[in-house]
């Protein structure tokens, strides 16, 4: 009997996926690319129904701070303390917003509101429609990590490929006991350090914007930016060069130490030529598997330096919906930024086959 001959019961089951392995065998990339994207949504969903879980086992909600803001509002100079709130008034405003309900039926309901009307909701607190809320802090926090993400590669490489070829030499050591020293150096620390600095010295700005709007003057506001900006920029760059400097250094030294390049040597190539065109492109590998890693470190360590430097990005307003319990804006960031870092997951995994041709998805490539 053949090791491989279909039983009778798994008949059906095999007539249902010979759809998938046939599309599997005539694209085998395209059939990887559509599973992470399916892996990606689920990991979504899972991960939007672990919010509302764990929204749901914190302390109060949000009902029981907008009803005491109102308890002790001001009403015509005096404190509205002689009227007490009764059980029956917070449990109108939670049946008013739907959180009389289980989490995981208020999270369906999301889901409905979001994929069937495209309606992002409100916030609980601002009132204010998510989707602007988001859209107006979101370029801020691309605009940082963007450029932090250009510099860090930039620099990473340069030096990683130069000072490999410097292996055990003074500078050699000293770049690469600084690159460790600022891979573990606390990034909070760094943050603190640095925002210490500017209000001693009075140098930089202690905040990463401007007081004024970019419509007002555009000009005036690009160099006001890129002043403003500076440390919080500065602090980013080193919180992820050393890492990455490292990763790179490592892995030309490895490449440098292969055969292939001694043979290359022997028969008289240049020596750019060695580096950059053989050595430097299988360094590539590992950087643009874990640029997906490093991109999303500087989205969550954003939120600590959007805190400090009161910079007005979707880091900031995630942590000010957290802290108000603002599950609409909580949930709408959260998902938004997780569909950012595996969107760039998978995008690196795309970048990497188009990369290297050796690197074939599927059981059948050659």
């Amino acid at each position: 009997m053949s090791s491989g001959s279909p039983r009778g019961g798994g008949q059906p089951l095999l007539s249902v996926l010979a759809p998938f392995y046939a599309f599997k065998r005539r694209a085998p990339l395209a059939s990887y690319i559509t599973g992470r994207f399916c892996t990606m949504v689920l990991t979504l969903f899972l991960l939007g129904l672990a919010i509302f879980g764990l929204m749901e086992l914190a302390p109060g909600d949000i009902v029981d701070q907008v009803m005491m803001r109102q308890l002790f509002s001001e009403t015509r100079g005096a404190m509205q303390t002689s009227r007490e709130l009764n059980t029956e008034q917070f449990e109108s405003q939670r049946r008013a917003l739907g959180l009389d309900k289980p989490f995981y039926v208020q999270y369906f309901t999301w889901l409905n509101r979001v994929f069937v009307h495209g309606d992002l909701g409100q916030s609980l607190i601002s009132r204010a429609p998510v989707s602007f809320l988001i859209a107006s802090r979101l370029p801020n926090s691309i605009i940082l990590n963007v450029i932090s993400l250009v510099l860090i590669t930039a620099f990473s490489f340069i030096l990683g490929v130069y000072f490999s070829a410097k292996a055990g030499t003074w500078a050699d050591l000293a770049v690469s006991f600084f690159s460790l020293a600022l891979h573990a150096f606390p990034g909070m620390l760094l943050l603190i350090l640095l925002q210490l600095f500017a209000s001693v010295t009075g140098l930089f700005p202690v905040t990463a914007y401007p007081p004024f709007p970019f419509g007002s003057d555009p000009g005036h506001f690009v160099f006001s930016y890129a002043y403003h900006i500076f440390l919080p920029l500065l602090a980013s760059f080193l919180g992820g060069i050393g890492g990455t400097l490292r990763m790179i250094r490592a892995t030309m030294l490895d490449q440098l130490g292969q055969p292939y390049i001694t043979s290359l040597r022997s028969r008289g190539i240049r020596k750019w030529r060695i580096y950059f065109h053989h050595a430097f492109r299988n360094t590539l590998n590992p950087y643009i598997t874990g640029s997906a890693n490093l991109l999303a470190g500087l989205f969550s360590g954003s939120l600590i330096l959007e805190i400090i430097f009161a910079y007005p990005g979707i880091g900031r307003l995630m942590y000010e919906a957290v802290m108000q319990e603002d599950i609409n804006l909580v949930l709408a960031n959260i998902m938004f930024i997780s569909a950012l870092v595996l969107a760039g997951m998978v995008l690196s995994d795309i970048i990497l086959a188009l990369v290297d041709p050796r690197i074939r998805y599927g059981k059948d490539a050659r």
